[in-house]
Formats: structure tokens, C-alpha cells, sequence
């Protein structure tokens, strides 16, 4: 959802990407390595062809040497991804998702399209589902009072994007609230 630049006071998407970097993802080693301790952690070893969970960070950076490839996701599919657009286009609530699903297929699907398949079909999917999504949290801030919000299965790029937003609106809301009230006199 692209915001003025006066509501943008929010972390950018390559920021929510590098904080998704954390999350653990599979890989098929392609070379051997002893367990490695890093600031976030120790991981392997790296036994080929024993799958092992690496931080999507260290996934990545083995990929771009051709030293693993990567195991997508169970919900980084084409069968999932049609399920969910289906959900997201006939019902009025968001389908579940994983909290940092666009982030993390961002970053799995440009850094290693060639472990996937059918990629392009996965980005459109992706893409669509990210579409319906925005659509239903316009509606929603559109329909927005002062005494409930509720959207559950938001995921964190969403938050991120309609949090500057609602910040300005609650503020907005809670100064009309002020104003209606009446004012005591102090006697």
C-alpha cells in the first residue's frame, strides 16, 4: 500500500526483510562444515545431502556460492498459494498466513528461483494474495471506530504498512474526543 511521504515514519521493507533474515530455513548442504558459532547462534554441521536448518541469512549467503540449495517452505507452494488467494478473494477475513510470509518469499524466491518450481507462478500468486490482502485492510481502516479494531492474521508488512496510519487516525480520533467533552469549570 503506497502511503504519502508524511506517513511513512514507519521500517521499510528491505528492513522487515533483513529482520525475517533470522527465521530458520531448510537447505541441502552441498558442502561439509563443522558447526559454526556465530553472535545469533551455532549452526550445522553442514553434513551433504542431510538437510539441515540455517537462518534464512546464512541460506542465502551459502546459495549465492553454490554451496546449498534451499528447501522451500511447506507454504511456499503453488497448491498453498492458490488455496489462500481463493480464501483471501471469497471470504471477508484474512486467511492465515505466516507472519513474515512476504518478506520471506521475497527473499527465497529472488535469491534462489532455480530450488523452486515453478517461480513466476509463485511470485504472480504472491503478488495477488498481497493485493487482495491490501484491499481487505483499506476496507477495514475504512470502517474503522473508536472502540474496536480487530484483524487478525495481519501479517508484519501489513502492520508496518497501515501502522503510521492508524497512529495519525487514533491521534485525530482522540483529539475530536477531547474536544466533544464537556469542560468543568473550576470554581
Amino acid at each position: 500500500m503506497a502511503l504519502p511521504a508524511p506517513l511513512r515514519a514507519s521500517v521499510t521493507p528491505t528492513e522487515l526483510e533483513l529482520i525475517a533474515s533470522e527465521q530458520l530455513v531448510e537447505i541441502v548442504p552441498l558442502v561439509a562444515m563443522e558447526r559454526t558459532a556465530f553472535i545469533s547462534g551455532a549452526y550445522g554441521p553442514l553434513r551433504p545431502p542431510s538437510k539441515c536448518k540455517v537462518p534464512i541469512w546464512m541460506a542465502t549467503n551459502l546459495k549465492l556460492k553454490k554451496k546449498c540449495r534451499i528447501v522451500p517452505p511447506d507454504w511456499l507452494n503453488v497448491e498453498f498459494l492458490e488455496e489462500r488467494l481463493v480464501q483471501e478473494t471469497t471470504g471477508e477475513s484474512f486467511s492465515e498466513m505466516p507472519f513474515r510470509f512476504a518478506e520471506v518469499a521475497k527473499v527465497l524466491i529472488d535469491t534462489a528461483p532455480d530450488d523452486f518450481p515453478n517461480p513466476d507462478k509463485i511470485r504472480s500468486l504472491l503478488k495477488d494474495i498481497r493485493e487482495a490482502r491490501q484491499a481487505k485492510s483499506r476496507e477495514g481502516l475504512s470502517k474503522l471506530d473508536h472502540s474496536e479494531l480487530s484483524l487478525p492474521n495481519l501479517c508484519s508488512m501489513e502492520i508496518n504498512e497501515i501502522r503510521p496510519f492508524f497512529i495519525r487516525a487514533m491521534g485525530v480520533l482522540i483529539d475530536i474526543i477531547k474536544d466533544a467533552q464537556p469542560q468543568q469549570d473550576i470554581a
